[in-house]
């Protein structure tokens, strides 16, 4: 397993690895020189990491152009919590077809549907389309935004296959997610302003389109088709959704992302109360700061203990930080409550992201990611719904109430249904439902 980082021996490669899947001694520390060194990944991580820009682009674009248009920021957080929920709905499928076709085969139609609908729904908001037309362009393109998060971390799954390292890539991931959400959204947001409404979003299908392109003619490095434990090859293929542990991890990261949402709206609304509009940025910046300062010390750290234990002790830590936010009266100690909170949320997402590789068979771990990814993604949309309703009706602070709502409620679950998280002895892991009594193999 991922948390077991001084086996006896060195892992032998795999008969059946792709060529040039490269796994890294297991005697040797984890670490990100370690990991970067790893043949070929430079190949998908540079194209990647331009193909994620739009997953942190497309809302704020969307934002800023349709509240040019109308006038109503309504409107606009309408138009753009469409997108965000028609992602959050597809992006399994997308991840279940990957899993089954090849990230290739659904990453080269799915570009191109996205960069279309994005550049349709640019041009229905200048032409001063109705809303529910925006609607319509909003669902294409938010089912299609390219999955590229889960893809990269499926590709670590194929390079470090027994490694280590693979606890390590968990949290390279998780930072360069949080980066991405820190860079997306300065780049959008400056497009905006000083160059046109509608540059963000023209952007955003750019990058979609181009780094899309590239990071899928990267062949050598995407996962087989069915998996390496020869599923395909039996005709059968296993959802991730069906595995008890996957459901459990999902509820884990809605919880994450009513973090994510509550804070956004709750931030926004406190800093407006006091007159310091401009500090919601500084705010919001401490909390991203601590949420990718803890991930590169996750990474750095060899691990011993299991990451079902791990993930409970963070989880705990991210409730109990996360339901004193509301509590806060002051700029400072806000800001050192919001950097404890995001100083617990990478860990939370490093193992629940890290427990995938012990729990879903190989061929349906892409599906798994993109429903951790839309988990988040989903919570986040129906933070900002309630957070906004709460800071409406009641006072100013009251959207902090989300998050504290939203981490107790998936640590209570997190508690009952622990034991659907534990492997079985040799990486396998039993799916019920999924061939009856049947061990689904997992490496």
């Amino acid at each position: 397993m991922a948390s077991t980082v001084t086996p006896s021996k060195q892992p032998e490669t795999p008969a059946n690895a792709p060529e040039g899947q490269h796994t890294p001694p297991a005697s040797a520390r984890p670490g990100y020189g370690q990991l970067l060194r790893t043949r070929g990944a430079w190949t998908f991580l540079l194209p990647g990491f331009a193909a994620r820009q739009p997953f942190a682009m497309l809302t704020i674009s969307i934002v800023l152009l349709v509240q040019h248009t109308t006038g109503s920021y309504g409107a606009a957080g309408a138009a753009a919590a469409v997108t965000g929920v028609s992602m959050a709905l597809f992006a399994p499928y997308s991840g279940r077809l990957a899993d089954r076709y090849g990230q290739r085969a659904v990453l080269l139609p799915g570009v191109l549907v996205h960069a279309l609908s994005g550049l349709t729904l640019t041009a229905l908001a200048l032409a001063g389309a109705p809303l529910w037309a925006l609607f319509v362009a909003a669902v294409p393109t938010g089912a299609s935004v390219p999955q590229i998060g889960p893809m990269v971390r499926a590709r670590w799954g194929v390079k470090l296959k027994g490694s280590p390292l693979m606890s390590t890539a968990a949290a390279f991931e998780s930072v360069t997610d949080e980066l991405t959400f820190v860079l997306g959204p300065l780049v959008a947001t400056a497009l905006c302003t000083a160059v046109d409404p509608a540059a963000g979003l023209v952007t955003e299908a750019a990058l979609a389109l181009v780094g899309g392109l590239l990071f899928a003619a990267q062949r050598s490095t995407q996962p087989r088709v069915g998996g390496a434990d020869g599923d395909h090859a039996r005709g059968e293929h296993v959802s991730a959704l069906r595995i008890p542990g996957v459901r459990v991890l999902i509820v884990t990261f809605l919880g994450i992302g009513s973090v994510f949402g509550g804070m956004q709206v709750a931030l926004a609304a406190f800093t407006e109360s006091i007159g310091e509009p401009g500090l919601n940025g500084v705010l919001y910046g401490v909390f991203a700061a601590g949420n990718m300062l803890s991930g590169l010390v996750c990474g750095a750290i060899a691990w011993k203990a299991a990451p079902q234990q791990r993930l409970l002790v963070g989880y705990t830590a991210l409730a109990l930080t996360a339901s004193g936010l509301w509590a806060a009266h002051s700029v400072l100690l806000l800001a050192g409550l919001g950097l404890l909170v995001g100083m617990c949320i990478a860990p939370a997402l490093i193992t629940g992201y890290t427990l995938v590789e012990g729990l879903v068979p190989a061929g349906a771990r892409t599906e798994a990611f993109t429903w951790l990814t839309g988990a988040v993604a989903l919570g986040q949309a129906v933070a900002v719904t309630v957070a906004g309703q709460l800071e409406d009706r009641f006072w100013d602070g009251a959207g902090f109430l989300v998050p504290m709502g939203g981490t107790v409620l998936a640590l209570a679950t997190l508690v009952a249904l622990r034991s659907r998280l534990t492997t079985r002895p040799g990486g396998r892991t039993v799916a019920r439902g999924v061939g009856h009594r049947v061990p689904a193999a997992v490496d």
